[in-house]
């Protein structure tokens, strides 16, 4: 067998029989000595958008969306989201780009800090304006928020959401106290000794569930709701007037339909893989 040098690293019988039989490098996947890999549209169009913005993303933060996207698809569960917030990039221009579409770009008030673990708020006067309007883009009968903090903490502020007289849709995951989803004036919540966790709050047709990570820690049955007409908010809760802050740091965040009990655990499972690549997992 031929000394096929620059192939080493790959399987070497592998690709060493497959050159044999007739095969050329661009045909394995190889020009020269790099990979050539077939990325994902969707993951493509967000790193060209991050790029577009001013921000930069890594190999492992680019390995990490593009295995996330390829999940949720093979799941069924891409479609149901509206936008997707991985904070990836440890920037106000990376952050903000929605991993779903070009609509929906975040906009960063003042206050935040970005690192490779996520975004945080400072409590006073950070949060992200999602630009994607409540009452315009989600349904009656079918929604859900997500939110993956890093960050035990107290604070009372809401983590994702939005908020007018007597319209509540919200979720705020605060510990030493409750974890709370309000998609209506009648909600549900949870005892919550750590507050770092992915929490999930969804919505769909009349039965409203709360996970924390793969657990559902509250139900209930509810009437539909009226919907807010109000843009959803990140690291603060957006009352049409002052809004209320979080300190919780957020390293993924998703808006979007109602999932099902099996929708939510692929969820779950796929954004915690997407977490550990990025050894930020909580």
């Amino acid at each position: 067998m031929p000394d096929f040098g620059i192939f080493r690293g790959f399987n070497d019988k592998l690709f060493g029989d497959k050159l044999y039989a007739g095969q050329l490098p661009t045909q394995l996947g190889i020009i020269g000595s790099e990979e050539v890999f077939d990325t994902d549209s969707d993951a493509l169009a967000f790193f060209d958008r991050v790029t577009a913005a001013g921000g930069t993303l890594s190999a492992t933060e680019k390995t990490a969306i593009e295995t996330l996207v390829l999940q949720m698809k093979a799941d069924g569960i891409w479609t149901k989201m509206k936008a997707l917030y991985p904070m990836v990039g440890a920037s106000a221009a990376a952050c903000a780009q929605n991993l779903k579409s070009s609509s929906f770009t975040g906009s960063f008030t003042s206050g935040w800090t970005f690192a490779s673990t996520g975004a945080t708020p400072n409590g006073t006067s950070a949060y992200m304006d999602t630009n994607l309007n409540y009452n315009t883009t989600i349904g009656l009968n079918s929604t859900h928020y997500s939110f993956y903090s890093t960050t035990s903490s107290v604070n009372l502020g809401f983590d994702i959401g939005c908020f007018a007289g007597g319209q509540e849709n919200w979720m705020s995951v605060n510990y030493n106290g409750v974890a709370f989803y309000y998609p209506n004036t009648n909600g549900v919540s949870y005892a919550n000794n750590d507050s770092r966790a992915f929490y999930l709050g969804t919505f769909t047709l009349t039965t409203m569930n709360l996970f924390r990570n793969l657990v559902k820690v509250a139900t209930k049955t509810s009437a539909s709701y009226n919907s807010t007409n109000l843009n959803v908010y990140i690291g603060a809760g957006n009352t049409g007037g002052t809004p209320l802050y979080s300190i919780r740091e957020c390293a993924f965040a998703s808006i979007g339909d109602g999932l099902t009990d099996t929708e939510a655990s692929d969820f779950y499972d796929a954004v915690q893989a997407f977490q550990t690549t990025l050894s930020r997992n909580v």
